[in-house]
């Protein structure tokens, strides 16, 4: 992206696969899947990065490789369809959809592993970050459905793909967050085309 022009221009943030509504609904539709791997920006970049580097890490070992990158790509998806529906005028892109989600799993870990210290206090921890995150997305240009998307996708995957590791979720909290999930994707891809 910096070869081709810069990662802040539109016109290689379009080229590369940022969100973009328009494009979108005329049947580009990888566009709510490729905006989770490009940055506006070498600051924006680094900043995901390095948190996706210290909870990434942490995430992964609890969940498996597997089941992480599930909720990580689902997660982003379900943050782009939520950019997609409710910002529908803006052009987005960066893995903070995906990033997100993974706060989402620890907030889904703390409701259900709650007799657990350790997952109790990350929850907490994880619960304030979000908080503050949100409080700050309204006065900056950031992709506050996206986010928002992004960790409801990945608190419903934690109970998706579960966490043996921790503990085992209970078959209908499965079945129940898994329909959700897919009612919720198939709602905003729906709202995202009204727009």
């Amino acid at each position: 992206m910096t070869l081709a022009g810069g990662s802040q221009s539109v016109g290689v943030l379009v080229e590369f696969g940022a969100k973009v509504n328009t494009l979108i609904v005329a049947g580009q539709w990888w566009r709510l899947i490729t905006p989770m791997f490009l940055h506006i920006g070498f600051e924006h970049i680094v900043l995901n990065m390095i948190t996706l580097y210290f909870v990434g890490i942490q995430l992964e070992n609890i969940l498996g490789r597997g089941r992480f990158l599930a909720v990580y790509l689902v997660s982003g998806i379900a943050g782009n369809l939520a950019s997609f529906a409710f910002n529908p005028d803006a052009l987005s892109a960066g893995a903070s959809t995906a990033l997100f989600g993974l706060f989402g799993i620890y907030l889904m870990m703390g409701e259900s592993f709650s007799s657990n210290p350790y997952i109790r206090a990350m929850g907490r921890q994880f619960l304030l970050l979000v908080v503050l995150n949100i409080m700050f997305g309204f006065y900056g240009s950031v992709d506050l459905a996206g986010h928002i998307g992004g960790l409801v996708g990945g608190f419903l995957m934690g109970y998706c793909v579960g966490v043996p590791r921790v503990g085992s979720v209970p078959l209908p909290k499965r079945i129940v967050s898994t329909l959700a999930l897919v009612f919720l994707c198939i709602m905003m891809f729906t709202l995202g085309f009204k727009n």
